[in-house]
Parts: C-alpha cells; sequence; structure tokens
C-alpha cells in the first residue's frame, strides 16, 4: 500500500511540476509576443485600399523582425476583413479585442466603418490608429482614436493654396452623396469662403451612379476657372472621362484619395490633366534632395514596388501607422493606456506620409506641408512645383 500510495504521490506530483512549467511558459510566450490587430478592408468596394495595407502591414512587420522585432518581443499581426461595412467592422472590432487580446489596432480603412466603432473603441479603452482619409475620427478629439492620412480639411487648404498661387478665384464643386463628399462639400465651402473664393455653382453625384455628364454640363458653363471634385474609388475616374468628353475649358481638380494606379488605369487618357494633394509617395523620385521626407519615402517605395507593384498616395499610411504604433510600444511596453499616452507623445517622426507631430488636442499630427499637388502627365504622376 505504501508503495502505490507513493507511485500515487509521484505521478500527481509531476503533473502539478508539468502543469505549472507549462503555464509558465505559457505566460511568459505571451509576454514575448506583441499582437496587433489590422482591420482594413480586404474585400469589397475599399478593398483597393485595405489589400494594399495589408501588404505594408507585412512589410512593416517583417521590417521590424529583421532587428528582432519590437524591444525583443515577436511581432503577431491578427487581420480581419471589415468588407467595408459597418457592421462587419464592430463584430471583426470585437473578435479582436475580446478574443484575439491584442494590445492596439491599425485600422479601419474607410470612413463609414471608422464612424461605426467610434463608441466601441472609446468603451473597449483600446488604442486604434486609423488609415481612413475622413476628418471624423480626430475632430472632435477622442481619447483612444489617431489616424496617420491627413484630414480632409488639410487637403482642403492645400488645393485653395494652390489656387491662390494661380490666382484662381471662382470654382465649382461636384461631391459624392456620401459622407465622404459631404465632408469635402462642407471643408471646401468653410475654406473656400474664408480664403475668398467664391464657389459659383456646386452639384452632387451617387458612389455607384455611372455618368456625371449632366452635372458636369452645368457646371462648365458657368464661370468657374476651375472645376473640384470630392470622392474615391471608381466614380473619380468616371467624373474625368466625362470631364474631357465635353470639351470643358476649366482645369480637374480631384481630392486627396485619388492618386492611384486604379485611377490612371481607369480614367486611361481623361487622367492627363487632371490635378490633385498628395502625399508624396507617387512622386518619389521628383523630390529634392533636401527634402526632409525623401530618403523615407524612396526607401518605402523601391521596397513596396519591388514586391507589389505601384505605390499610391493610400500605401504609406499603414506604414506610419505601423512604425508610430510600435514606437509607442518600445518606449511604454504593451499596456494599453500606456501605448496610447506614448503615441499621443509622438513628435517629430519622419514618415511616409509626413512628419508627425501629435498632441492631446491633434490626433493627426499632419500639416498643410504633408501635401504635395500632383498632376498626371502621358499617364504618369508629375510633381508639381
Amino acid at each position: 500500500m505504501i508503495k502505490k500510495g507513493m507511485v500515487v504521490f509521484t505521478v500527481i506530483f509531476w503533473i502539478l511540476v508539468l502543469g505549472s512549467l507549462q503555464m509558465a511558459f505559457s505566460q511568459k510566450s505571451e509576454q514575448e509576443v506583441v499582437k496587433i490587430g489590422c482591420l482594413f478592408a480586404l474585400s469589397g468596394p475599399a478593398r483597393h485600399i485595405g489589400v494594399p495595407s495589408k501588404y505594408v502591414a507585412l512589410m512593416a512587420k517583417e521590417y521590424f523582425e529583421e532587428k528582432g522585432g519590437i524591444e525583443g518581443k515577436e511581432i503577431k499581426l491578427i487581420f480581419a476583413d471589415t468588407k467595408g461595412e459597418s457592421s462587419v467592422a464592430l463584430r471583426e472590432f470585437e473578435r479582436l479585442v475580446n478574443e484575439e487580446k491584442v494590445c492596439a489596432i491599425i485600422g479601419p480603412t474607410r470612413t463609414g466603418t471608422a464612424v461605426a466603432l467610434f463608441s466601441k473603441i472609446e468603451a473597449a479603452k483600446i488604442p486604434v490608429v486609423m488609415c481612413v482619409g475622413g476628418t471624423p475620427p480626430v475632430v472632435p478629439t477622442k481619447r483612444w482614436i489617431f489616424k496617420t492620412p491627413q484630414k480632409t480639411i488639410t487637403a482642403v487648404e492645400k488645393i485653395c493654396g494652390y489656387l491662390k498661387e494661380r490666382g484662381i478665384d471662382k470654382v465649382a464643386i461636384i461631391t459624392s452623396q456620401d459622407a465622404f463628399g459631404a465632408e469635402g462639400k462642407k471643408d471646401l465651402e468653410e475654406v473656400m469662403q474664408k480664403e475668398n473664393i467664391q464657389i459659383v455653382a456646386k452639384e452632387s453625384f451617387g458612389t455607384k451612379d455611372i455618368d456625371m455628364t449632366i452635372q458636369l454640363r452645368k457646371l462648365i458653363v458657368t464661370e468657374a476657372q476651375a472645376i473640384i471634385c470630392w470622392t474615391i474609388g471608381p466614380a473619380g475616374a468616371t467624373v474625368a472621362k466625362n470631364f474631357k468628353s465635353l470639351g470643358a475649358k476649366q482645369i480637374l481638380i480631384q481630392c486627396h484619395g485619388l492618386p492611384d494606379p486604379e485611377y490612371l488605369e481607369l480614367a486611361g487618357e481623361a487622367a492627363n490633366g487632371t490635378i490633385m494633394p498628395s502625399t508624396k509617395t507617387v512622386v518619389a523620385q521628383q523630390l529634392r534632395e533636401d527634402d526632409p521626407q525623401r530618403e523615407v519615402v524612396q526607401n518605402f517605395v523601391k521596397k513596396y514596388e519591388e514586391e507589389y507593384g505601384p505605390v499610391s498616395t493610400h500605401s504609406g499610411y499603414a506604414w506610419d501607422a505601423f512604425m508610430i504604433l510600435a514606437n509607442a510600444i518600445k518606449k511604454a511596453g504593451t499596456d494599453p493606456a500606456k501605448i496610447r499616452e506614448a503615441i499621443e507623445e509622438t513628435k517629430g517622426y519622419i514618415g511616409v506620409s509626413g512628419i508627425y507631430n501629435m498632441s492631446a488636442d491633434d490626433h493627426c499630427g499632419l500639416g498643410v506641408d504633408s501635401l504635395v499637388m500632383v498632376t498626371v502627365e502621358n499617364g504618369k504622376w508629375k510633381l508639381i512645383k
């Protein structure tokens, strides 16, 4: 009986020892892994932004892995597809937070899905660095939400600077009937009034419309010297083709969401001569030698194009989001509250999309100088000096 009891005791002892070792190993493994959620539109109408964002996140992960991880910790990216839909984005956000236990999230890549997440993010108390062009994520400032693309009003201000330099004081605008278009219209009206540029006519269109000729015909017969279009995706190319077919005398200015290989492909010859604000990615080789972003942008573009093809104005957003987040984790560890504080303290980070200086009042951190004005010449992007 004694021997049998000893055997039982020994077995139980080793089960407990092995269980403790397994638990310790598991805890150690968890501590050595940085889990970051990537909430992108990998399918659906906004996949042309979401899929490249995934590529860029993988590039950034590889960049840090070559340096031994983030402070020696392994990086694990957890991808989630919003499909460009708010309901899906909400479900996937909850999965990343509650099941995957990520310490922070990059994305989403569409303004509508971003807006749907606001209350969930604030309640979850997890830092999110968004890759959307719209302003609502950061105006008014929200404690747990940041973004890397320029605010809409920043792009409008860049366009106004271009107009004033050329003595253009009368414009007409055509905007999409969605949240992005509505925001563009609002900011155009506000900034144009402030800069004494008259909006002589306004038109709009549905995002699924396949022809905007009727609206454009009304605009080109006005005294406007330029027509400004505010939309993203294929609709921008449709406007360019309709505009060219009408033989309009004005210049066509697109928004900061259009410098993209898809625009060049869909608009074809009609893209030539169109003008728009952009990040510096599409004209990387044309940047001045004294531009502080030149080396960063050119290195990024070289790496991206070697692996994935032509860049767009959107290409650097996920890279900058990852780098800002990684720098915060290096400084503060993986506690979400401390990461949030460190992101907010980002100063002088030279990124692909601009030089970031964030604060408690500014969760974007980019100014007008982060954008350049570009045009299309013979199917290629050209920097407007």
